[in-house]
Parts: C-alpha cells; sequence; structure tokens
C-alpha cells in the first residue's frame, strides 16, 4: 500500500504547530485586511485579526492561489504517493471547487473531499482521515467514507453581535438595530454547505439553552445508537470558553470535548463574543 499524505486548510482551525505534531500540512487561507494581503496564522494572528476586526477594518476572505495549492502537492508527491484534501466545504468557499479542478491534473494522486465542513468539524474529519490511513484503508477508500459521511455533522453557533450580520448582509439594517435593542442573539446552524438562521434568543442564557437542546436531539434522535464526536468552538474570551465548556459536560458526561477558537474565515462573518457547539458522527471506512 501507498503512503498517503492528509492536507488541509487553515479553516480547520489546525495552527501549522499542530499540523507538525500531526504529521499533516495545512494551507494557510488569505485575506485581505484594508486591502493588504495576509495568510493566516503565517502571517496573521488570531489576536491581531480581532484588534483589526475591532478597529472596523475592511476585511474579506479569498482563496488560496491555484500555484500555492499545486505547488504543495508537488512537493508531497516527491515523498508521499497519493494525498487526501480537505478543504472548507464547497458551499461556503470557492477553493473547494479550485481544488477539484486541479486535481484532475493529478488523477489516481489527489483526492479532494468536499467533506462539507468548516471549523472543528473540519478539524476532525482531518483526524478521522488519518486514523483512516493509519487503519490500512487506501487514499480512494478514505475518499470514498469522507464523501458518504459528508452530511453526518451539525454546528450550532450563537452571535454576541448583530453587526457583522448586518455587513454581510444576512441581517437588514432595521432587524439588526431592534434585535440589539431587544437583546436578541441569533442562533445560526452550519448543516452541510449552509450557514442558516435556525432560531432567536433573548440573551444569551436563552441561546445556550437552544444550543445545548437541539445538540442533545442530534445526539440522541439523529444520531441514535451511533458514536459521535462532541466539539466546542468560540470567538469569546477564554473564561467564557471554559464556562461554556463546562456547561457542555455537564449536559454531555462522559463525551471528551475538544473545544477550539472559531477559523477567523467563520470569525470575520460572525464577529467577536460568539459560542458554537458541534458533533460529527465517527467514521469508519
Amino acid at each position: 500500500m501507498g503512503t498517503i499524505a492528509i492536507v488541509t486548510d487553515s479553516n480547520s482551525g489546525i495552527t501549522q504547530a499542530a499540523a507538525k505534531e500531526l504529521g499533516i500540512r495545512v494551507l494557510p487561507m488569505p485575506f485581505y485586511i484594508n486591502d493588504e494581503l495576509f495568510f493566516e496564522d503565517i502571517t496573521l494572528t488570531q489576536e491581531a485579526f480581532y484588534q483589526k476586526l475591532a478597529a472596523d477594518a475592511d476585511i474579506s476572505t479569498s482563496q488560496p492561489a491555484p500555484g500555492d495549492v499545486t505547488g504543495l502537492w508537488d512537493e508531497l508527491l516527491q515523498s508521499y504517493d497519493q494525498i487526501v484534501y480537505i478543504p472548507m466545504s464547497s458551499g461556503l468557499s470557492n477553493s473547494c471547487e479550485t481544488a477539484i479542478m486541479l486535481a484532475g491534473d493529478y488523477p489516481e494522486k489527489v483526492f479532494v473531499a468536499d467533506n462539507q465542513r468548516i471549523s472543528i468539524t473540519q478539524r476532525q474529519s482531518v483526524l478521522d482521515a488519518l486514523e483512516l490511513a493509519k487503519a490500512g484503508c487506501t487514499a480512494r477508500e478514505i475518499y470514498d467514507t469522507l464523501m458518504r459521511e459528508r452530511l453526518e455533522a451539525s454546528i450550532y453557533i450563537t452571535v454576541d453581535t448583530l453587526k457583522y450580520l448586518k455587513k454581510g448582509g444576512r441581517v437588514t439594517p432595521a432587524g439588526a438595530a431592534i434585535g440589539t435593542v431587544l437583546h436578541i442573539k441569533p442562533v445560526l446552524q452550519i448543516q452541510g454547505s449552509k450557514l442558516d438562521a435556525f432560531a432567536k434568543a433573548r440573551g444569551w442564557k436563552s441561546a445556550k439553552k437552544i444550543m445545548l437542546d437541539a445538540m442533545e436531539k442530534d445526539v440522541t434522535e439523529r444520531f441514535a445508537g451511533k458514536a459521535v464526536h462532541l466539539s466546542a468552538a468560540y470567538t469569546c474570551s477564554e473564561a467564557e470558553a471554559q464556562e461554556w465548556k463546562r456547561e457542555l459536560e455537564a449536559r454531555f458526561p462522559g463525551y471528551d470535548i475538544w473545544m477550539d477558537k472559531l477559523s477567523l474565515s467563520v470569525a470575520c462573518h460572525i464577529g467577536a463574543g460568539s459560542m458554537a457547539v458541534a458533533c460529527s458522527k465517527k467514521l469508519g471506512c
């Protein structure tokens, strides 16, 4: 059996340092901030990003240059026989479709899995791919598994401010103004390829309950009888994040809950102060 390299992008939340420990490669996502180009976790730290966000900088996401993508693949194919590439969902960025097109020049060498994931669920897919490779699955089998199970995950997110949803056109200016006065906290859901409205809550206590109840329903009904991974993510303070994790552990005893910061590609659309919970089905090929 040939050797397999696992590759993802920084939308997964996996840092360059963590990638080295895992034995994978992470392609940094480009951001334009006030027309200046930055690369996530290379020339743009989480701290710098949130400072610029708070200062109302003009921030936009982009996709990796085709040459950067194929350059990394060419480098890896000098040491590995095949590559499984797991980019962010095609429904949230054109980078996946671009990679699929580029992979046409690498038949049976590069497998691009449109796994319909982002952030902590995308990270879990990368870890699953690693485990499948260690278990002896072929690159084709890993790809087929990721594609077959791509909708077997959910993320629920509550945002602290309507400012960025208004900026992105997801909330009208009037709706944002009324929501701010009424302390409305929108609960969003990422299911497959879309970021959609899920519910509205009055304050954080209500929002957290909605997310906890929704996740419990997923675990006990949608994934009934199936093993799942639970994880949490945030753009809020570390203290608030740890409190959120404790609430999750109390509701879901026995689960090893991974917590991480939301990837910057999500954060630029929802702002600071957000919390999220996610689940994904455990995989096997």
